[in-house]
């Protein structure tokens, strides 16, 4: 796999992930990695912090252990800026505004989280970036670096990210529930989703290291700007 570098020097990596790959190794090694293509390129890479499989975008790894920890108590102590963009099911009932619910492990499903009084302290802040019909963009910062928390705090307001298996209805997003008179070419027996996989990505990263202030941003990958020409093509 070809790997999108960003931004990389001596002492840490940064890389735009694709949607579908692993971050880390799962406990069963049962497909590979991020971190295992990186350490085939690198040799010793350390893991930072990880995004979910099916979240695309802004990823930092260190290249070396004092680096490892000097970036990972930036995120433990919430000193990074984080900003993901994501096409949602709906549209919101505020154009902007701040989620606090704490999350914890869902009680009775393995694998997902719930907000849940007695769960760790999680806020996001979100705005609307642009409405369409039956869907929006939205921009959200994370001030708390929760397990699936965007999805966690977007189910919470009632609404979900467009292909989110998880926490929403998991549909791939075709053209013709977008565009009016849609009809499949001769040359179709089936149509193709614009996309089918997790609306979510990793845009700007933003963090102090070494007294040296780093900003990152990391372009939408080709199939989420296509979903959005034709949104805002047959808006």
């Amino acid at each position: 796999m070809k790997l999108d570098i960003i931004f990389e020097n001596e002492d840490f990596v940064v890389i735009n992930k694709p949607s579908g790959l692993l971050s880390v190794p799962d406990r069963m090694q049962s497909e590979p990695s991020l971190k295992d293509i990186l350490k085939e390129k690198y040799g010793d890479i350390l893991t930072v912090h990880r995004l979910d499989k099916f979240t695309s975008g802004l990823i930092v790894f260190a290249k070396n252990a004092d680096m490892h920890k000097m970036l990972s108590q930036l995120f433990e102590g919430r000193e990074v800026e984080k900003f993901y963009i994501g096409l949602v099911k709906g549209n919101l009932y505020a154009e902007s505004g701040t989620i606090e619910a704490a999350i914890a492990e869902h009680p009775a499903k393995k694998g997902l989280m719930t907000t849940n009084v007695k769960g760790k302290t999680s806020v996001t802040d979100y705005k609307v970036v642009e409405n369409f019909k039956n869907y929006s963009l939205v921009e959200f910062q994370i001030r708390t670096g929760r397990t699936h928390q965007i999805r966690v705090h977007l189910k919470h307001i009632g609404s979900y990210l467009v292909c989110d298996e998880l926490y929403g209805d998991g549909k791939p997003l075709c053209l013709s529930e977008i565009k009016k008179r849609y009809k499949l070419s001769k040359n179709e027996f089936d149509e193709k989703p614009l996309l089918a996989r997790l609306a979510l990505h990793s845009f700007r990263i933003k963090f102090v290291v070494k007294d040296i202030p780093y900003s990152f941003e990391a372009p939408l990958h080709k199939d989420f700007q296509a979903t959005l020409q034709q949104l805002r093509k047959n808006a």
